[in-house]
């Protein structure tokens, strides 16, 4: 039944299909946020390298506030990390049936937030960095930090580049020539993880048709097209809770 599917990928006994298809989820989330996101406030939310970066770059050419603007940006999606972990402990701590489901619902409130005064949010700012970017760099790092608990640091879904790298790293390994055949070298025979590469190559494409959708999602319904996004969150947070015992 998809109620029982659903409640699986949120469940606190995890499954390598149960991460794989939340991880593809999460990152479709992200992808359509970052890139329809871009539309809206100029600025890849999920891109803490580049952040850095442009910090370190602004603050040799003299440009402080745009430096300290990067910096806070960057801050902002550790904070929302942080508070996933504050928020998961805290669940399992106190006996929570359903660890996770409290962060999901928190960012699908913040995306319904974000939907229906995102526009209005855009005209304030703190130094340079439009409130609206503070809140997307925030459900950045909640949900990133999410899906990492949730796989064990097995998934990232904001991380394209590490993702991209171990699909480099696993290609290098499938196409290596095992050619001696003698003791040693069949100890130490050369061999690609399949399953990671096929995560990962999953989670790249998911992030990609993510992107796709929420691009087009923001450039012709604007700010409200992220409340399909809250409400699919929504459900997959209660699945677990209307799952037949």
């Amino acid at each position: 039944m998809p109620i029982n599917y659903l409640s699986n990928l949120t469940s606190a006994k995890r499954t390598p299909q149960s991460n794989l298809h939340l991880g593809v989820s999460l990152a479709c989330v992200a992808g359509a946020l970052n890139a329809g996101g871009f539309l809206a406030v100029g600025q890849y939310t999920s891109h803490m390298t580049g952040m850095l970066s442009s910090a370190a770059d602004d603050l040799v050419l003299g440009k402080l506030l745009p430096a300290f603007a990067a910096l806070f940006m960057l801050v902002a999606f550790a904070w929302g990390a942080a508070c996933t972990a504050l928020i998961v402990n805290y669940a399992r701590r106190n006996g929570l049936r359903n660890i996770y489901t409290p962060v999901l619902l928190f960012e699908a409130a913040l995306l319904l937030l974000f939907g229906l005064v995102g526009s209005e949010l855009q005209a304030h700012a703190f130094i340079t960095v439009s409130l609206t970017t503070v809140l997307l760099c925030y459900v950045m790092g909640l949900q990133n930090a999410l899906i990492t608990k949730i796989s064990h640091a097995e998934i990232r879904t904001t991380h394209v580049t590490g993702l991209v790298t171990d699909i480099g790293i696993e290609l290098g390994k499938l196409i290596y020539w095992n050619k001696n055949r003698d003791e040693f070298h069949q100890r130490n025979e050369v061999g690609a993880n399949l399953q990671k590469l096929r995560l990962h190559a999953s989670l790249v494409l998911a992030f990609f048709v993510g992107g796709v959708l929420g691009a087009f999602g923001f450039k012709y319904f604007g700010f409200i097209s992220t409340l399909p996004i809250a409400i699919a969150l929504v459900i997959l947070s209660l699945a677990p809770n209307l799952k037949k015992r």
